[in-house]
């Protein structure tokens, strides 16, 4: 019989398993945003994105399609707690911001920091929103709320772009533990 510590576990159930924690991290921040009280002017249901703190870490450290994995589930996540609309919303918001951040992430140019793309990104999943909201109304009337939203994606980009600066050392050494 081994002992664990001799257990050897293959890259791929690390890799897994690493992408499930990702996942339930990014779910909590998520329903901890629940409990805070919709801001005025914005529209309903309108977040500060915490959860994409731990997307924009899965795309710099493990790529497009792990980061992408972590958006499907948010938006799962966001429909069986808050609907249809809701998860057709987060799906569309997080796959172009998912899209955007990873794009910036792989530029060779490094024009933009953590913050700056982490505003960019905001900036996508807001656009994404508004198109899904375009449609399920059927009116264009949302797109009167882009001014708003580009402003309010400013603010929590910068916010969740810091946020992530912070916390990166001890995402990092969480992956540690997954890589060998």
């Amino acid at each position: 019989m081994k002992s664990k510590s001799n257990i050897n576990i293959n890259a791929r159930t690390r890799f897994i398993a690493l992408l499930g924690i990702l996942g339930a991290q990014a779910i909590v921040l998520s329903l901890l945003e629940n409990f805070i009280p919709p801001v005025p002017g914005l529209p309903p249901g309108a977040k500060l994105g915490f959860s994409n703190i731990v997307t924009m870490f899965t795309a710099s450290t493990m790529g497009f399609m792990p980061a992408l994995y972590i958006t499907v589930i948010k938006a799962v996540f966001a429909g069986a707690t808050r609907g249809s609309a809701a998860f057709f919303m987060s799906f569309a918001g997080g796959v172009l911001s998912t899209a955007v951040m990873s794009l910036l992430l792989k530029s060779k140019r490094k024009t933009f920091g953590i913050i700056g793309i982490a505003v960019l990104s905001a900036a996508a999943h807001n656009l994404g929103q508004l198109i899904v909201a375009a449609i399920i109304s059927g009116t264009s009337l949302f797109v009167s709320y882009a001014p708003f939203l580009l402003i309010y994606a400013l603010i929590t980009g910068c916010l969740t772009g810091s946020m992530l600066k912070i916390i990166m050392p001890a995402l990092q050494r969480q992956s540690s533990f997954f890589k060998m």
